[in-house]
């Protein structure tokens, strides 16, 4: 390990949207842990790709709902690289409903997925925050969604999780400073590999296409575009920034339907 190097921690980050964070700030040359639920084998691909930027990593399986493991995630980046500079809380899980059926949605469905959402993303800064302000320097990005802005999305329960944690991060932003930023990115749609596996090559191509011409920027976000928005929010030029909430979303946001 470098002296000179921050530590990251990417939750979620074997895959997706989570990988390319971890890819990203690898090239940044930053030390990087790679969090993993199951996919070990992946793990491990993204882990190889961050050492050929030439700094160190390691893998940690943890999952971030149970609060034992979310102290053993950071006790081990910390047991490898002595710190943690950063945080990046990607983990996520929903459940798909249609917004009108709300019988499709029980209690359970809500817990299940807050613990991930809300409350897996609580315990991993709290598990940061004594490392991180003894250093005198933390940066958290939570990765939520339009979700939680706009009422849209794969199911209430995760539209309200979402929101829940936009709030959350304004809370730990005013708690947390002034030695630790805690800001948030709500990407719209993101073109990953999962999202291909859930609905199949074709539905995902006419999603692709769909967002493409109903964006102002005519783009489909992919997990690259953003990982450029939480990667800002890590590093330099957001030193003055905290408690905010960006949209990545290439516009989307502003052509949603009315009601």
């Amino acid at each position: 390990m470098s002296e000179d190097r921050k530590v990251a921690i990417i939750t979620g980050s074997s895959q997706g949207l989570g990988a390319s964070i971890a890819i990203k700030l690898s090239q940044r040359n930053i030390d990087i842990a790679i969090n993993y639920s199951n996919n070990k084998e992946m793990a491990l691909k993204i882990k190889d790709e961050c050492v050929n930027n030439g700094v160190e990593a390691i893998t940690v399986q943890a999952d971030i709902s149970s609060d034992d493991d979310c102290k053993k995630l950071v006790q081990e980046t910390i047991n490898a690289f002595g710190k943690v500079d950063i945080l990046v809380n990607n983990a996520g899980t929903t459940k798909f409903a249609d917004h009108s059926k709300l019988d499709k949605l029980n209690d359970e469905d809500f817990i299940n997925i807050y613990k991930v959402n809300v409350i897996g993303p609580y315990q991993m800064i709290r598990a940061v925050e004594p490392i991180m302000k003894k250093n005198g320097f933390g940066a958290v990005v939570n990765i939520s969604s339009i979700a939680g802005k706009t009422g849209i999305g794969s199911s209430i329960a995760y539209a309200a999780s979402k929101g829940a944690l936009n709030t959350m991060t304004l809370s730990l932003a005013k708690a947390l400073g002034p030695e630790i930023r805690v800001n948030t990115v709500c990407p719209g749609f993101i073109g990953t590999g999962w999202f291909e596996n859930r609905f199949g090559k074709e539905t995902f191509d006419r999603i692709k296409k769909d967002q493409e011409s109903i964006t102002p920027l005519n783009k489909a976000g992919t997990p690259d575009d953003i990982a450029d928005s939480a990667v800002f929010f890590c590093l330099e030029g957001a030193e003055h920034i905290t408690g905010e909430t960006l949209i990545s979303d290439a516009g989307m946001h502003l052509n949603l339907p009315k009601g």
